[in-house]
């Protein structure tokens, strides 16, 4: 079976799947409701790959393996480096040293947090929970999949742990406008702003909640939550430093002695120091801003792509396997994101 999908032509075959994918997820972003729900052109693609693999792509599965690991392997790591021309160095020290504060307070709480519930109380599979840990904590759905090449995950627990931050990260865009406009915290626009940067899952989900309230609350909040995005790449090296310590969890689909094979091994996540290299490259201005648009619209597909072909190798029947459990981790964490974040914006105001 793995003979017949490997090669040019599978890796083509592969491509030409994801991409339309893709392309679906595109026109289906277009339309009004996509765009009122705060979905993303990455969380429609992992969407409709899900629900394409879980139908008409298995028929066609095995002469598109190549093109799927290139998908999610090197395009990926490309599609991670290339997110550093999001930021500048001038958008990080412009927020202020409250929104640092909020986000490596929030960063750090809510991985160890969401491990400590996970792996103690809810007694769930290492990397679901650190996968989960990663994108409630850092920036959703990215976040996952950017931790996964250090983990070693397989698609299925990757699935899982998207479906909890698109489903919390979602309720999230309705919730925080209505806090604002019921004022349960005495907090500025400002303040409000880096409350929803600091603690909202994605970054289309938080420039739909900004937006809700009002243009700069929505500034505020995409560059708080773009600091959450560059503590990407120092998380992804102590992960790596931290596992190789432990012993990094066995590739999916193997237990017992397998999970000690990585015992010891450091795997470096080079893609995100140039990850922060792109960014301090993009704060010296030396591309027109053209071509920095198109890099940055090319990395959106690129990551679309990554995130197609993770929906399409993913089976429904994983995610139920998986249980309520994920479910009732991503509603405490969520819950968690919501209290805390207030609370800490309400003493950082003080």
């Amino acid at each position: 079976m793995r003979s017949e999908g490997t090669g040019p032509l599978a890796k083509a075959a592969g491509l030409l799947a994801v991409s339309a994918v893709v392309a679906a997820a595109w026109l289906a972003g277009r339309s009004a409701w996509a765009a009122q729900a705060g979905f993303s052109l990455l969380t429609l693609a992992i969407v409709i790959g899900m629900l394409a693999g879980n139908t008409v792509y298995p028929r066609v599965a095995v002469r598109c393996h190549a093109g799927m690991l290139f998908c999610k392997g090197p395009l990926l790591r490309l599609g991670i480096m290339l997110y550093g021309f999001r930021l500048t160095l001038g958008q990080v020290l412009d927020v202020g040293l409250a929104s640092f504060a909020a986000d490596a307070l929030m960063l750090a709480s809510t991985f160890l947090l969401t491990c400590w519930l996970g792996l103690r109380w809810l007694k769930m599979e290492r990397q679901t929970v650190l996968l989960m840990g990663a994108g409630s904590s850092i920036c959703g759905a990215a976040a996952v999949i950017a931790t996964a090449p250090v983990l070693r995950a397989g698609a299925d627990r990757v699935a899982v742990a998207v479906a909890t931050v698109v489903i919390y990260g979602t309720a999230g865009i309705f919730l925080y406008p209505q806090m604002h406009a019921w004022h349960w915290w005495p907090l500025s626009d400002g303040q409000f702003g880096v409350y929803i940067g600091s603690s909202v899952h994605e970054v289309a989900q938080v420039v739909a909640a900004g937006k809700a309230i009002n243009a700069a609350v929505a500034d505020i909040a995409v560059t708080t939550k773009m600091i959450r995005v560059m503590m990407l790449a120092p998380f992804l090296l102590l992960l790596s430093l931290w596992l190789g310590r432990r012993g990094a969890p066995a590739p999916q689909g193997q237990t017992g002695q397998g999970e000690k094979e990585g015992e010891g091994r450091i795997v470096i996540p080079w893609f995100a120091f140039v990850f922060i290299g792109v960014m301090l490259f993009n704060s010296l201005n030396l591309l027109p801003a053209a071509w920095v648009a198109a890099l940055v619209q090319a990395d959106t597909w690129l990551l679309a792509m990554a995130m197609a072909a993770l929906g399409l190798s993913t089976h429904f029947s994983a995610i139920r396997q998986a249980g309520i459990r994920p479910l009732l981790l991503g509603l405490l964490v969520f819950a968690w994101l919501v209290g805390a974040g207030g609370l800490v914006q309400v003493l950082l105001a003080a």
